[in-house]
């Protein structure tokens, strides 16, 4: 008898474990090979978050969410916003090509475009799909309000705020969350202070999270500015939002 119950037990982890496991899946941006990861309930339609993630591609943090987004009922599809072959190895190389990204805009939201539809095509609802990012994921998440993609709202988790000077503002139509570490020294206060000026000027629904004692990438478990009562607030915020605005 406790040998079978083991057995049972053995079973059930391990069927738990395979439904959690994330899948490759590769799409296009004209010639251009993407290789995203999908929670294992894609397929099935229901509400759906695309995680952009930050500037050395897919990673750890990234995974996490996936996989949390999925227990909490959402088919969640991470991003491969560089492309095969272009993912940087060390922070030189990430800091280049994010770089190349925030200043060509326009390829960077063609990126997330071509997400979003690969996400669609997988199986989420149309009608209820949100955008979180990382680091530089989270400029991505702006830059989708800021495309105006039919999306339900976008998060960013200590994402870059600004944009060109040169860029107008214009009529941001998603619910905007932004969840931003008090102490992060890649943010300068005329970049807080533009992001909110053009979140009003476009008469966005929006809110500006700021948590106390904390770095730039407070979120990150393998991050040295790692916040465990920060990033778990704002973990609990983005759930919030999300059961809001997808639910």
């Amino acid at each position: 008898m406790k040998t079978a119950l083991t057995f049972f037990l053995l079973t059930i982890v391990t069927m738990s474990m395979k439904a959690q496991e994330l899948k490759q899946i590769s799409y296009k941006d004209g010639t251009q090979q993407l290789n995203g990861l999908i929670t294992s309930n894609a397929n099935k339609k229901g509400p759906a978050v695309l995680i952009l993630p930050a500037w050395k591609g897919i990673d750890n943090e990234a995974k996490q969410a996936a996989l949390q987004l999925e227990k909490e009922g959402y088919i969640a599809f991470i991003a491969d916003i560089y492309g095969e072959g272009n993912i940087p190895t060390d922070n030189t190389a990430a800091s280049k090509i994010a770089g190349h990204y925030k200043a060509d805009y326009k390829a960077y939201q063609q990126r997330i475009a071509a997400a979003l539809k690969q996400l669609k095509d997988s199986g989420a609802d149309p009608e209820k799909i949100a955008v979180i990012g990382y680091c530089f994921g989270g400029t991505g998440a702006l830059e989708t309000a800021r495309a105006g993609f039919p999306v339900a709202a976008v998060v960013s988790i200590h994402g870059g705020l600004s944009k060109s000077v040169d860029r107008p503002n214009a009529a941001i139509n998603v619910k905007v969350l932004v969840e931003h570490p008090a102490a992060d020294k890649s943010v300068s206060k005329e970049d807080y202070d533009g992001l909110v000026k053009e979140l009003n000027e476009g008469k966005a629904d929006w809110q500006i999270i700021t948590y106390a004692n904390s770095g730039h990438t407070f979120t990150n478990p393998e991050s040295p500015e790692y916040n465990p009562v920060m990033a778990k607030r704002a973990w609990e915020h983005t759930l919030l939002f999300l059961k809001e605005v997808l639910n």
